[in-house]
């Protein structure tokens, strides 16, 4: 039996992914064209790859349907309740990162923290008659974040594009989004809370409880790890 392991199917992910397994003496190729969702490794004896979205990879940990796989940190979080009771984290890659913030518009000058938040959120549902919209993709990551720190009135609103032009074009008065440089949230007039730091993310090794580990699995996980040189947290 193989051992299965998602792999970022594209861009600098799968790049940086290679990378990092190459530089530890497991090779990745690309089978054919960027058609193929499959790779070739070597250095690795009944390790399969196989290319998925980021996205992707979280469910099919969950479902079992892979051993192990490559993510952001961010996205099992978000996809997956009780993550760490359906996976386990391996090893941080050292690539990928990005935070989860809250941002507002830069002029409201007396709103710099979550408590400000919370009360400003008050005060507009007080003048408009609806709750502050934060615009996101995290809903989960989100909503818990503020539940636990004290923030109510408020509704998250689903971001499908550009989650920074929400607030320009007056479909949210906030948003909850992945930044790296922050670059983009200065271009359209946000500013970060000061404590709004929900998850600093970045791409991670996780293996499946939910994937069949018998029929040599559980030795070829074994022998990869010591190849990676990467301990495991746990017994599986």
């Amino acid at each position: 039996m193989s051992l299965k392991i998602g792999v970022p199917s594209k861009g600098r992910l799968m790049d940086k992914t290679f990378e990092w397994f190459g530089a530890r003496g497991v090779e990745m190729r690309r089978d054919g064209s960027e058609r193929e969702y499959s790779a070739t490794v070597a250095g690795a004896d009944g390790v399969q790859a196989v290319l998925l979205s980021a996205g992707e990879i979280p469910r099919e940990l969950a479902a079992g349907r892979i051993h192990l796989g490559v993510t952001g940190s961010d996205l099992v979080r978000e996809k997956l309740a009780d993550w760490d009771e359906q996976v386990t984290e391996l090893a941080p890659l050292g690539f990928g990162f990005a935070d989860l913030i809250i941002a507002v518009p830069a002029f409201w000058i007396d709103v710099d923290t979550l408590d400000d938040l919370d009360a400003a959120a008050s005060a507009f549902r007080a003048a408009h008659g609806h709750r502050l919209r934060i615009a996101t993709k995290y809903h989960r990551l989100v909503r818990e974040f503020l539940r636990d720190e004290g923030v109510a009135d408020y509704q998250l609103v689903d971001s499908q594009g550009a989650t920074e032009g929400t607030v320009k074009n007056l479909t949210a008065e906030a948003i909850a989004d992945i930044t790296s440089t922050g670059e983009t949230l200065r271009a359209n007039h946000l500013k970060i809370l000061s404590d709004g730091l929900i998850h600093r993310s970045q791409a991670t090794l996780f293996s499946a409880r939910a994937a069949d580990w018998s029929n040599g699995a559980r030795e070829t996980y074994e022998a990869l790890l010591a190849t990676l040189k990467v301990e495991p947290p746990e017994p599986l």
